[in-house]
């Protein structure tokens, strides 16, 4: 009853918030929106280091799970301030578009799957970046590590997006030690790249340890006292392919699964290399005016190792598990250190925060959709930030709807379009938001076992819509569509009104003159800077193939065969 009662509370409380004028961007006195003045500024612009995992899912940092080993990332995480109502995208280049630009998905056009290595396509070049509006701050800029934003032609590249130098690779996923990525059989190439030339020769080198050897040189090499440096550490771990140096994973040796055994060990490896860089950072004289962000993408893919216990699904879906992150931020700047937020944050509110840090005009960067946070995390102030647009994809739709609220709402909402958002305490997920297993830690020697019927989703493939309280529900078990039809009307009317100011999908074709084998055996821009746009007409669907009848345990057991083939590091 007590707990009864107290969700009641909780979603009166919300149900008021949800009368409010449904009009307004986001619910907030517009003078909040943004505001670079009220935040705190040192006497000089501090030092910004941005370190972001990719694939590391919401259990896999050792102050959520002790079974991680992460001695590094939890003490920083305990004398700063814990983000743990934080929340990023399903997918990786949706996340750092998002972190780059300030705005949503819908209002970049990058709001449908990922951009892969043979499309034609980039973050848009008409938008200003958080790495240039900070150059326009005096900072240099500087990005290592992985870039997933696109780079069919020069002008998407890193160097050219606001960062002074960059090392790293531009796909999606590639070999830690090769740095060979593939984007189906047979289109395969060398991703390493210095600059705007490819880095060749210098496989060998697993790329978590290249990539802070990289940092430590640029902090080595940079005066701390006479410029202000904005370090873009983009990692690719955790992210398949599931390779580590076998030091690192006989701690691990006694966890039965063996793609956790290993994944757990990359873990490792990426808070060694936050220890390397902090403390090049105090050995450097950077630290005591710096401020460290830490930030994974996305969430895990536990078949592939990661956990999100106890949230929700997985990556590549709209349950907690795929969009809440892992995240905290570190610095001597912070006014009231050693707490945990629970604020509502989003990656969109990086782009303002940090360029009101640094003394930029965030007014000059017309519709963002991020909001200046330092306050709220320096400060322990209430967040800005009061409701949160996850997706709105026009091309991943539902056939097959059941009955219900999702069909009495058709006239606000078509329901069968994928879509999630998070206002006040409620969340609510429309069409097809991803598998939406709870997935206990893979420490089984026999996994998958009889365990794993006892937390499967169960509900009908007809269904639509979900609606959960996710301040008293975080783990959405209980789905209150059916007894809060106001609640899901009012959040479809939201929906609605972002989808009027959404732009049109990019989602062009394969370009076959991407292939690796036509340009000396790497992946490079291949649209030359005087060549017109390629004409794609809009946006393209991938079609689908029948799926052939399979049971599920077949297709699992094949599935675990190719954990650690290259198959496997080309899957969203």
């Amino acid at each position: 009853m007590h707990a009864v009662t107290s969700l009641s509370m909780v979603s009166l409380l919300s149900f008021g918030y949800l009368s409010m004028d449904w009009i307004k961007p986001n619910q907030v006195e517009e003078h909040t929106q943004n505001d670079a003045s009220i935040t705190f500024e040192p006497k000089q612009p501090p030092h910004i280091i941005f370190i972001l995992t990719d694939d590391q899912g919401f259990n896999d940092i050792g102050y959520h799970n002790p079974d991680i080993r992460t001695p590094t990332l939890d003490k920083l995480a305990a004398e700063g301030v814990k983000l743990e109502n934080y929340y990023v995208q399903p997918i990786c280049t949706p996340s750092r578009s998002q972190l780059i630009t300030g705005r949503y998905q819908i209002h970049t056009g990058l709001q449908h799957s990922i951009i892969r290595p043979r499309q034609p396509n980039c973050l848009p070049l008409d938008m200003t970046t958080l790495p240039q509006r900070l150059q326009e701050a005096g900072y240099a800029t500087h990005m290592v590590g992985k870039w997933h934003l696109g780079f069919y032609r020069k002008e998407c590249l890193p160097t050219r997006r606001g960062f002074h130098s960059y090392f790293g690779s531009l796909t999606g996923s590639v070999d830690y030690y090769t740095y060979g990525s593939c984007d189906g059989p047979g289109l395969c190439g060398y991703d390493l790249h210095e600059g705007e030339t490819v880095a060749w020769g210098r496989g060998g080198k697993f790329s978590t340890h290249l990539y802070t050897q990289r940092v430590r040189k640029i902090l080595s090499t940079h005066d701390p006292s006479r410029q202000p440096l904005f370090m873009f550490l983009s990692l690719q771990a955790v992210h398949t392919p599931l390779q580590s140096p076998k030091a690192y994973i006989y701690p691990y040796r006694g966890m039965g699964n063996v793609a956790r055994r290993k994944y757990a060990a990359m873990v490792s490896i990426v808070d060694e290399a936050v220890r390397n860089v902090t403390y090049a950072l105090r050995k450097y004289g950077y630290y005591r005016n710096s401020v460290l962000i830490f930030s994974t993408d996305n969430g895990a893919q536990p078949f592939t190792g990661g956990s999100n216990w106890p949230l929700r699904g997985r990556k590549g879906t709209y349950w907690e598990g795929g969009v809440r992150g892992v995240g905290f931020v570190h610095s001597p700047l912070l006014r009231h250190k050693r707490r945990v937020s629970k604020a509502l944050l989003h990656i969109t509110d990086w782009y303002p925060t940090l360029v009101g840090l640094a003394g930029g005009n965030v007014s000059q960067t017309e519709g963002l959709d991020g909001y200046n946070v330092w306050p709220t995390i320096s400060e322990g102030r209430e967040s800005p930030r009061l409701e949160i647009l996850h997706n709105i994809d026009p091309l991943h739709r539902r056939s097959g709807l059941a009955s219900g609220s999702g069909q009495e709402a058709q006239h606000v909402w078509d329901t069968s379009v994928q879509a999630a958002i998070r206002v006040g305490d409620w969340k609510l997920l429309t069409g097809d938001p991803g598998h939406g297993d709870w997935v206990p830690p893979q420490v089984l020697a026999n996994f998958p076992g009889s365990w794993w019927n006892l937390e499967r989703n169960t509900e009908g493939t007809g269904k639509s819509v979900w609606l959960f309280n996710i301040t008293g529900d975080p783990y959405e078990r209980s789905d209150l569509a059916l007894q809060r039809p106001d609640v899901v009307k009012k959040l479809l009317e939201r929906l609605a009104y972002y989808n009027c100011t959404a732009v049109p999908v990019r989602f062009p074709a394969d370009d076959p003159r991407a292939n690796p084998d036509r340009n000396g055996g790497a992946w490079v821009p291949w649209v030359g800077g005087d060549e017109d746009e390629p004409k794609w007409n809009g946006v393209y669907k991938k079609g689908r193939n029948k799926k052939k009848k399979k049971c599920k345990l077949c297709k699992l057991r094949s599935f675990f065969k190719k954990l650690n083939t290259r198959i496997m590091s080309n899957r969203i």
